[in-house]
């Protein structure tokens, strides 16, 4: 099994030249960006990168991961791309520091205006990472969606300052999925799939993630619910940096045309993510 990954950036930028890096055809192929600097940050950008990551689960021998390489620069869209059990989900738990890789490293990079890097790498840990799952309504904990929104918040006085700094922040990401409409006290769970996953996403932003990852982002939407999580992500994309995983390379490339998209097929790598010495290797014409 393979995974796919495809890279967007924001729009406003020119497209991006591709440097793959040479492998042999048992490893895995990189996807690298390589990137002016935005026209936000002043001096230098950041990317976040996955570098000769493998996994083996402790007691086994047989490794889920092999060799996994890819950089995604800051404030743009990447998709990575796999059948079920070619290791999308342990790759998930990686990158949101769930699990620890068993070598390799994932960390953010900083780069100077002459691309090369400026400081050492910093690890890319759990508190930098906002996750937002599959089915998100299966993870809410409160019975209206203001409690789930601050689920997890300070209760002490002395921490008033704080909350009011997080207060800020909610209400700068409730404005920004578009939750402005929504009563806080409703009950999360009677919410619409779309507005879920919406609610999943501003409690995330709340946090400012150096990474944004989504798990299946259109899974069990129906059309119109769709469209409105592609605008969202479409207008989330300029700020953050994000990761979505996909099983479906066909549907997701139909919905998420934004960018300059970057196909398997013509002019990007594919990540190639050995599970297993005897799994089959994808069919290329399914890529694109």
């Amino acid at each position: 099994m393979a995974l796919k990954l495809s890279g967007w950036r924001a729009l406003e930028s020119p497209p991006l030249p591709i440097t793959p890096k040479s492998t042999s055809s048992s490893s895995s192929s990189c996807l690298n960006f390589r990137t002016p600097r935005p026209s936000s940050v002043k001096c230098d950008y950041s990317c976040f990168e996955v570098r000769d990551v493998s996994y083996r689960p402790p007691g086994t021998e047989m490794s889920l991961l092999k060799s996994v390489n890819f950089s995604l620069p800051e404030k743009s869209f990447g998709l990575i791309f796999g059948r079920s059990g070619s290791g999308k989900t342990t790759l998930l738990q990686l990158l949101a520091g769930l699990s620890k890789p068993t070598s390799g490293s994932i960390h953010i990079q900083r780069y100077g205006k002459d691309g090369h890097p400026n400081q050492s790498p910093e690890p890319l840990t759990p508190e930098r990472v906002g996750i937002v799952f599959q089915f998100p309504e299966r993870y809410f904990m409160a019975d209206n969606v203001l409690e789930e929104v601050t689920f997890g918040w300070p209760r002490q006085r002395g921490d008033l300052q704080f909350k009011e700094h997080l207060a800020l922040r909610l209400q700068r990401a409730i404005n920004w999925v578009g939750l402005n409409g929504i009563s806080l006290d409703k009950d999360p769970h009677t919410l619409s799939g779309g507005y879920k996953r919406r609610l999943a996403l501003a409690i995330q932003l709340v946090q400012i993630p150096d990474l944004l990852i989504l798990d299946e982002p259109l899974a069990g939407l129906d059309w119109k619910a769709r469209a409105d999580v592609v605008k969202l992500l479409k207008h989330l994309k300029k700020e953050l940096t994000i990761l979505a995983v996909s099983h479906d390379l066909k549907k997701s490339h139909y919905h998420f045309k934004f960018g300059n998209m970057l196909l398997p097929s013509s002019t990007c790598d594919v990540v190639r993510i050995e599970v297993s010495p005897h799994s089959e290797t994808d069919d290329e014409s399914n890529t694109c």
